[in-house]
């Protein structure tokens, strides 16, 4: 049947065919010509250098380093907030097991530390000028050996008119602690000094010869249960911090 058809067809249609096929290779030759000639074109009209910066640019924004967000600014005695203009910052930590020492910090100063090496196993206070925000004495008591209540029951007593006072628990506090030296912090606000125990993490915050608003943190405690404790034989360690308000001017 094709080749029926093959012989039917004329000289005619023949040449028709080979004319078709000459016009599409000569179009497909043409295409080329005119499609090298533009590329030509454009790499001449483009400058290298610009070819050369552009892909140099898309490669350098993958490979810079992500903008990461500025690391927040410290506050005084590491607050997550600054206390306002004309405040004092505090921040008191007891002791936590054999290796949290006491921390004493005022308006950004470590009075009493680790790094100040001052503090030491009992009740450790440090007594500051309210008025000028200077640091008027510091020392420990051990409560565990020794007849210390007494002695620290006239430190406390010293202390003058206008001040501040801040004890903080490293260890035992609380062994060795006699009824003169429980009433003498008492009378200065303490809610929880009848409370101490064997071991007892406590914090407290005074004034002496004025009174600290009613809003400030002054008092914490958490007591050692052997089933609760975070360390070996010591219960967790515990903080208060704020700002005092200036003697207004």
């Amino acid at each position: 049947m094709a080749q029926a058809r093959r012989r039917a067809l004329t000289p005619a249609h023949r040449d028709g065919r080979r004319r078709l096929g000459t016009l599409k290779t000569a179009f497909f030759f043409f295409a080329s010509i005119c499609a090298w000639y533009s590329g030509y074109l454009l790499a001449e009209l483009i400058p290298e250098v610009s070819l050369t910066s552009a892909v140099y640019s898309i490669r350098s924004i993958s490979e810079k380093p992500l903008l990461k967000a500025p690391a927040p600014k410290r506050q005084k005695c590491d607050h997550w907030t600054p206390c306002p203009l004309n405040t004092y910052a505090y921040r008191l930590l007891s002791g936590g097991g054999k290796f949290k020492y006491a921390k004493i910090c005022f308006e950004d100063e470590l009075l009493m530390g680790e790094k100040t090496r001052n503090v030491g196993r009992g009740i450790n206070i440090a007594v500051v000028n309210y008025m000028t925000g200077k640091v008027i004495a510091t020392r420990h008591f051990d409560m565990f050996e020794g007849d210390n209540s007494g002695p620290m029951t006239n430190f406390i007593q010293s202390a003058p008119p206008k001040s501040l006072l801040f004890m903080v628990t490293q260890d035992d506090g609380a062994s060795r602690l006699k009824e003169d030296a429980k009433k003498v912090i008492e009378a200065l606000g303490s809610k929880q000094i009848r409370n101490i125990r064997f071991r007892s993490s406590w914090v407290f915050l005074t004034a002496k010869g004025f009174e600290l608003p009613a809003e400030i943190q002054r008092e914490n405690i958490n007591h050692s249960e052997s089933a609760r404790n975070r360390y070996s034989g010591w219960p967790a360690e515990v903080q208060i911090e704020g700002c005092i308000p200036k003697q207004p001017s």
